[in-house]
């Protein structure tokens, strides 16, 4: 086998598991948000440094979910600026889960300092600005909660009914979460020997093959299959591929890392401009170089701090005014932070 087949079949293999685990994930944060009727969003509201502290640690929680809400309660003047950039700055939407995936051991320390970092910039942005801006931003962006899904998420008495009359979402998701906690379990996919890692994998299978299995049409259909399925798990995908097979080439075939290790302000730059793109999937070229070891933990500090996945794309929508004042916060922040950590040589 080539290095270039051998690079393809690798960059295919560990892009279905991750994106597998992030599917799965989403399942399983979307099943908890529509259990809990988004009672966890109420918690927002109140003094500023419990705004800070929340919308911190809801922007740390993996997925969009929490971004989006911050964004909604934003719109509506329920928090501030601060707060908002402290929930985007801790955030990193989609590629919470891939980073969970790839880097298991650090991902919760990245999320910590993401955590923190937000803080300190939420309340240095009030300070500075919060007397100066004139929000008239207004938008009903808000979660996907409806009546039907009241107590709903476990409807035992229905459960001989939907499955005597199964419908093909249902059918279709149930087979792929079963073929993939085979391929777990049998090595196909995860870690070729059995550690905490490919026992995470299993459990988050089995959760995902019971939610799957057991949640109403409605949520299945509306939540899982329309939400998490057509809108996620291709993007997810395709950008994880196609990351890994790039930095592959450029790693493996050019020996690229020679030149970013030569040049991390550039990078750091760069970096820190890709953060600016509302959406996960450029960011997982730097997550994939600092797995690879080419570039430091700040440069992908930086671009973390910077990036928000597509959290503040509902913002985009309602106020581009509003949406370049926080990515400009947030750049900022993230350059600092970055620069800081090259004089620091970390």
């Amino acid at each position: 086998m080539d290095t270039f087949t051998g690079g393809l079949q690798y960059s295919i293999n560990h892009a279905i598991m991750i994106t597998g685990f992030v599917a799965m994930m989403m399942v399983v944060i979307e099943y908890l948000n529509v259990l809990s009727q988004g009672i966890w969003q109420k918690g927002l509201r109140g003094g500023r440094w419990k705004q800070y502290l929340l919308a911190s640690f809801l922007g740390a929680t993996p997925g969009c979910l929490g971004a989006f809400a911050a964004v909604s309660l934003y719109s509506h003047r329920e928090i501030s600026l601060g707060a908002l950039v402290a929930a985007m700055i801790a955030t990193s939407g989609d590629e919470s889960f891939v980073m969970l995936s790839m880097i298991p051991e650090q991902a919760p320390l990245i999320f910590g300092i993401l955590l923190l970092t937000g803080l300190g910039a939420g309340f240095v942005t009030d300070a500075l600005f919060s007397r100066k801006i004139d929000r008239r931003v207004s938008c009903s962006h808000e979660f996907e909660i409806h009546e039907e899904d009241t107590c709903r998420c476990f409807p035992w008495g229905q459960l001989r009914r939907q499955w005597r009359h199964c419908t093909l979402i249902r059918t279709i998701l149930c087979l792929s979460l079963l073929l993939f906690l085979v391929a777990v379990v049998t090595g196909e996919l995860g870690p070729p020997i059995w550690n905490w890692i490919r026992a995470t994998l299993v459990a988050v299978s089995f959760t995902a093959l019971f939610i799957t299995g057991t949640v109403p049409d409605h949520f299945l259909e509306d939540h899982l299959w329309k939400h998490v399925i057509k809108v996620h798990l291709p993007r997810v995908f395709l950008w994880t591929f196609g990351a890994l097979l790039l930095m592959h080439l450029l790693l493996d075939q050019v020996h690229f890392e020679i030149w970013l290790q030569e040049n991390q302000l550039i990078v750091l730059l760069l970096a820190c401009l890709v953060g600016l793109i509302p959406e996960s999937g450029p960011h997982l070229i730097f997550l994939t170089l600092y797995v690879e070891g080419s570039i430091p933990l700040s440069i992908f500090l930086a671009s973390s701090v910077v990036q928000d996945g597509h959290g503040m794309l509902p913002m985009l929508a309602e106020s581009r005014q509003e949406f370049f004042r926080v990515k400009f916060i947030n750049f900022a922040v993230g350059l600092l932070f970055g620069f800081i950590g090259y004089l620091g040589g970390w």
